[in-house]
C-alpha cells in the first residue's frame, strides 16, 4: 500500500446533539468509538453507491 493510500484526513464535523446521541449509542451497540463508526457510516454509504472503489479484501470476501 502507498503512502498515500493510507494518510487519514482530519475534519470538523458540526452534528447536532439529538445525532451525535444516537451515532454514540449504535457505536456503543457495535463495539466501536463513535469515530470508527462515523468512518464505517460513510464507507457503507459510498461502497453501496458505488462511488468507492472495491479493494482486493472486499472482493475476496464477496465472491466466497
Amino acid at each position: 500500500m502507498s503512502k498515500k493510500e493510507n494518510m487519514t484526513k482530519s475534519f470538523v464535523l458540526r452534528v447536532d446533539a439529538e445525532t451525535m446521541n444516537a451515532i454514540e449509542a449504535w457505536a456503543a451497540d457495535e463495539f466501536r468509538s463513535t469515530n470508527g463508526q462515523l468512518q464505517w457510516i460513510i464507507n457503507e454509504a459510498l461502497r453501496k453507491s458505488g462511488r468507492l472503489k472495491k479493494s482486493k479484501k472486499n472482493e475476496l470476501e464477496e465472491s466466497v
